[in-house]
Parts: C-alpha cells; sequence; structure tokens
C-alpha cells in the first residue's frame, strides 16, 4: 500500500482568497526597499485584497505584493505584570 502523495499548498493569494475570516495568519508582502510582514485577524477581503488586523492597525494588502501567507495559531495569553511593577533592566 503506498502512502498518498500530499498536495501542494495553495498559492498565498489563494489561501487568503479562501481562509475563513477571523482566521489568525501572517502574511508577507513587498513594500518600497523590501518585504515586511503583518501577523493579525483575516478581517476582510475582496477580489484583489485582503485586510489583516494586527495589534497597531488594519493593514489593507493588495494580493499582487504578496509573496507569502500561512494560518498560525492564536496568539499566547498575555503575561501577568511582576509584582512591583519593575522592568527588568
Amino acid at each position: 500500500m503506498s502512502t498518498p502523495t500530499p498536495l501542494p499548498p495553495l498559492p498565498p493569494q489563494a489561501f487568503l482568497a479562501a481562509a475563513e475570516l477571523g482566521t489568525r495568519v501572517v502574511v508577507r508582502y513587498k513594500i518600497e526597499g523590501g518585504m515586511t510582514d503583518a501577523l493579525g485577524e483575516l478581517v476582510a477581503r475582496t477580489a484583489g485584497e485582503c485586510t489583516v488586523r494586527t495589534r497597531r492597525s488594519d493593514v489593507v494588502i493588495p494580493f499582487p505584493l504578496v509573496v507569502a501567507a500561512k494560518e498560525v495559531p492564536p496568539a499566547p495569553p498575555r503575561r501577568s505584570p511582576r509584582p512591583g511593577g519593575h522592568a527588568l533592566p
């Protein structure tokens, strides 16, 4: 009995077009001078772009600029402040 050959991964634009809104994703995309990543919740999508809600803001990313995208696990819970409120040096 042979093992089934795994399907190749979807192109990143196809993944983003098919992913359910609310999915936590990381998207690598081109910007002037290089590339950057957006990590957050997929909150909107049109035929030509998607919107990822990061900690800072909503980032609208045109599909032609996307070079990689994937689902990521939920963010870890935030840590409690240290007693006394002092940060490490």
